[in-house]
Order: structure tokens, then C-alpha cells, then sequence
């Protein structure tokens, strides 16, 4: 008796053993997901069009016919899946109001070599013609779900706004999304897992609130801009004296960044490694220059301006993908982010002076709490220098093309160069002879 229990027991473990392999893979998390979608105001509705791979519907379990998909069983299972994992997850505003539910207009299912999804014109007329012939051979973890949502709007004049929570999908989402306003360009936008909500035409002053925070947030994440202003504070702590220095790096990198954002800076693949190795080496010349003792407040602030120019393309980079939700305000939300790096550093110095000032006045003596901090810095940045140089070599670097629009280029930066110079040297002529009436005084 006992035997048979113990047959009957293994039994059903090793078929339970089998079958989990095959459950698990049917409910996998598929690694990348792209959606390709198209928003479209016209009159008194907005029209959604979206291509979701079927592969990211996990919990639908679509007729089979064999290995391949019954497609003239497909169609209810269509729809119950394009609002669970679709809609559901969507949620649009027209102004300050939400908009209701969308009604599912037409559902198809698409092979992935379909290229329909160019343009919205091309979508539309896919996914309201006709669907698959039934007899298709098609496996369905390899077919797109085409959807047309329809939702009641007042006017397609208003302004738009669309929270897209699709981060469930994939382990890495991917949206490819175009928003077409009447009358006006198309405006393309491409984001990863779940971008928060997004206005996609925003006005003046939420563009510069959407900037101003990632500006804020952005210099407190970054670690090496930290480091570098770690090593502005350390032998000047007043902020009388820190006021030309920080002033200098702050104009300094707006002029990089705008002029990044305007595309007037290199495209080539060699040039982010390359700003991020020069990077890694003013933190590392800063703090070799606290060490030694060579700083002085006049040619720190020149340094600091050459540096700062270097760090403005470092900040152009994080600002490259964001510039998509700027709409129409470019310069504004330039200027916005360059005001939330302004305050994220003023954060940083007004918790920093006072740290070291305690630090100096009853931890360490000044000269060797400096020396010993300057040297951690330049240590943890020597290795930077060093990682990232490594990557610099890996490009190839070729001479541009002697043309035309290298010339005008070449011509826009060196007027820009020679605008700074002088008035780098203007404010060295100001501040000397402010210090020569300080003395006289």
C-alpha cells in the first residue's frame, strides 16, 4: 500500500516537474519591448493608434490551431487584450480634465515585418481594412496587436497630455510616439518604461517647471559635477570669494549647453567619451591644485571658466534626451534647466561650507584637512580618468571633411571664443583694479 502511494507521489512530481518548464515559459517577462503609437486630435475626437507586440500580453491565451493562431477565433480575445494591457494603462487629458475611456474602434493582429506604422495615414488605413486571411500561418508570440482607440474630446485645439503606463510589458520598454495637432508639425517622442506624464505641447511655464526639476535633480545625481565643486569649496569657504568662482562655472556651462542644444557642437561618437575624460581630469587637476597649495582666487575663477566650458557639454548630454518635452520653447527650457543646475548647486554649497568649516575648525587643521580630502578626490577621479580614457581609445578619430559647413562652424565657434576671451578679460582688467582700490583704501 505504502509502495503505491510513494509510485503514485513520484509520479505526480515528475509530471508537475515537466509541465513547469512550459507554464514558466508562457508567462515570461519578454526582455525588450518596442510600441509604436500616433495621437491625432480631429473635431470632437482624439484618435489613439497603437502596435503593441502580442509577445508582451502574458495572461491572454489566444486559439491555437496547431502551433499557429486561429484567427477566426481571435477577434473577442483581441479586444478584451487591447484594453486590459492597452488602455487600461493609458491616461490622457485634454487641458486640466481626464478623459474617459477610450471606445476600441478596430483591433488587428499584424505580422512584425508589416511597415504600415511609417505614418499615421498608412496605419489608419491597416488597421480599418483588412485583417489577416484566416488561413495565415503565423505563430502568435511573433504578431503585432494593432489597435484604433477613440476617445470624446471638446476641441482639438486643446492642450494635450498623456501618461503612458506600459513599464509592465517588458523588462525594457520602448515608445515611439507622434503626436499630430491640427495644422501643426508633427512632434515625435521616444521614452523608456513609464515617462510620468507628458505634455505633449506644453505651455511656456510647464516646460520650464519640467526643466528646472530635471536640472535640479540632475546636478545632484551627478557625481562627478559634485566632485568638481567639492574641490571648488575646500580652501574657499566664504561665499563673498566663492561668488566669482561658481559665477564663472555657471556661465561657463550655459554657454556649452546652449550651444549644444543648437547643435553647434560635435556629432561624432568619439566626442561624450572624450568630454567625459576631460571631465575626470579637471576634477583631478582641481584637486592636484588644492593639494599643492596654488590656488588664489584670481586664477581660479579663470580655470574654473575654461572647465566650465567642458562641463556644459557634459551637462548637453543628459539634456539631449529631454529636449523632446520642451514643445516650442527651446530657449526657455534651456535657461529652465540651467536655473535648476544653479539651485542644485546652490543646495550643495550651502550644506557643504558649513560642513567643512566645522570639519576644519574641530576634526583636522585646514592645511592637512585639505591635503588629505584632495587626495581621496583625486584618487576616486584618477580612476575615472583613467576608465574612461580606455574608452576614448576604443574610437577611431577621423578628420571632418573640409567643406562649406565645417567653415561656417569653425567661423561661429572661433567669434564665440574670441566674444569670451575678452570678456574673460574683462572682468581679470574689473577685479584687478578692484583690488588695487582695496589696497589704496
Amino acid at each position: 500500500m505504502l509502495f503505491r502511494v510513494f509510485i503514485r507521489v513520484i509520479t505526480f512530481a515528475s509530471l508537475a516537474l515537466i509541465a513547469l518548464p512550459r507554464y514558466a515559459t508562457a508567462h515570461d517577462i519578454p526582455n525588450d519591448v518596442t510600441i509604436q503609437a500616433f495621437l491625432k486630435p480631429e473635431g470632437k475626437r482624439l484618435r489613439l493608434l497603437v502596435r503593441v507586440p502580442m509577445k508582451a500580453m502574458r495572461d491572454v491565451v489566444f486559439p491555437e490551431r496547431g502551433v499557429f493562431l486561429d484567427l477566426a477565433r481571435i477577434d473577442p480575445l483581441l479586444h478584451d487584450a487591447a484594453q486590459v494591457w492597452i488602455s487600461d494603462n493609458i491616461q490622457l487629458e485634454e487641458g486640466d480634465r481626464r478623459l474617459p475611456k477610450p471606445t476600441i474602434a478596430d483591433t488587428r493582429v499584424s505580422l512584425e515585418s508589416d511597415k504600415s506604422f511609417a505614418s499615421y495615414e498608412d496605419a489608419l488605413a491597416h488597421v480599418t481594412g483588412a485583417p489577416l486571411p484566416n488561413e495565415t500561418n503565423v505563430v502568435w508570440n511573433q504578431t503585432m496587436l494593432d489597435v484604433l482607440f477613440e476617445y470624446p474630446i471638446q476641441s482639438d485645439q486643446a492642450y494635450f497630455s498623456i501618461h503612458p503606463g506600459f513599464e509592465r510589458l517588458g523588462l525594457r520598454v520602448v515608445t515611439a510616439l507622434r503626436f499630430l495637432p491640427p495644422g501643426g508639425a508633427v512632434r515625435a517622442f521616444e521614452f523608456t518604461d513609464d515617462p510620468g506624464l507628458l505634455r505633449l505641447d506644453p505651455r511656456w511655464y510647464q516646460a520650464a517647471a519640467r526643466f528646472v526639476e530635471g536640472g535640479f535633480l540632475h546636478i545632484l545625481d551627478g557625481t562627478d559635477h559634485l566632485l568638481f565643486l567639492f574641490c571648488l569649496v575646500i580652501p574657499f569657504r566664504r561665499m563673498r570669494t566663492l561668488i566669482p568662482i561658481v559665477t564663472a562655472f555657471t556661465v561657463a556651462h550655459s554657454i556649452t549647453l546652449i550651444a549644444s542644444a543648437y547643435n553647434l557642437a560635435p556629432d561624432a561618437l568619439w566626442f561624450p567619451p572624450l568630454v567625459e575624460t576631460l571631465i575626470a581630469t579637471s576634477i583631478v587637476y582641481m584637486a592636484l591644485e588644492n593639494i599643492v597649495g596654488a590656488g588664489t582666487v584670481h586664477r581660479r575663477w579663470m580655470i574654473t571658466f575654461g572647465f566650465g566650458l567642458v562641463h556644459g557639454f557634459g551637462f548637453s548630454f543628459a539634456l539631449r534626451q529631454t529636449l523632446q518635452f520642451a514643445g516650442s520653447h527651446l530657449l526657455m527650457s534651456l535657461l529652465s534647466f540651467n536655473v535648476g543646475i544653479e539651485l542644485g548647486q546652490l543646495l550643495v554649497l550651502v550644506l557643504m561650507v558649513p560642513v567643512l568649516e566645522a570639519l576644519f575648525r574641530f576634526a583636522v587643521a585646514e592645511r592637512m584637512g585639505t591635503i588629505i580630502l584632495s587626495a581621496l578626490v583625486a584618487h576616486t577621479a584618477w580612476h575615472w580618468m583613467i576608465d574612461r580614457g580606455a574608452q576614448l581609445r576604443q574610437f577611431r578619430f577621423e578628420w571632418p571633411e573640409l567643406n562649406a559647413a565645417l567653415l561656417a562652424a569653425t567661423m561661429r565657434w572661433l567669434m564665440v571664443m574670441v566674444a569670451l576671451a575678452g570678456a574673460v578679460w574683462l572682468v581679470r582688467m574689473l577685479l584687478r583694479e578692484r583690488a588695487r582700490r582695496l589696497r589704496t583704501d
